[in-house]
């Protein structure tokens, strides 16, 4: 599996950006994916998952409210619509896929990875 990730950026604060998750092969709509983030010397923070379905989500504490994970199967696609942006969202966004059912929240359950994606958050 292969994941690219896009739409990353420079943003005021209180702005908007949709962060996109291009993924190949032919089995991506049985994955369980993630958005995880890190920030300079901070570790990898999970942000969102959603099911293979896109019919369950889960988000960590600093996305809910604002963020939203979405999926488009026939695309091969998984978004993340991040709102309110805040300067203490400035990181390196990933995309994650894992085989398991279940949406985990560590890194570690994770087998593949995109290279990361940049978003800046001005004050």
């Amino acid at each position: 599996v292969q994941l690219v990730e896009s739409g990353g950026g420079l943003v005021q604060a209180g702005g908007s950006l949709r962060l996109s998750c291009a993924a190949s092969g032919r089995t991506f709509s049985s994955y369980t994916m993630g958005w995880f983030r890190q920030a300079p010397g901070k570790e990898r923070e999970f942000v969102a998952g959603i099911s293979w379905s896109g019919g369950s989500t889960y988000y960590g504490d600093s996305a809910k409210g604002r963020f939203t994970i979405s999926r488009d199967n026939d695309k091969n696609t998984v978004y993340l619509q991040m709102n309110s942006l805040k300067p203490e969202d400035t990181a390196v966004y990933y995309c994650a896929v894992t085989v398991a059912r279940n949406i985990g929240t560590t890194p570690y359950e994770y087998g593949y990875w995109g290279q990361g994606t940049q978003v800046t958050v001005s004050s």
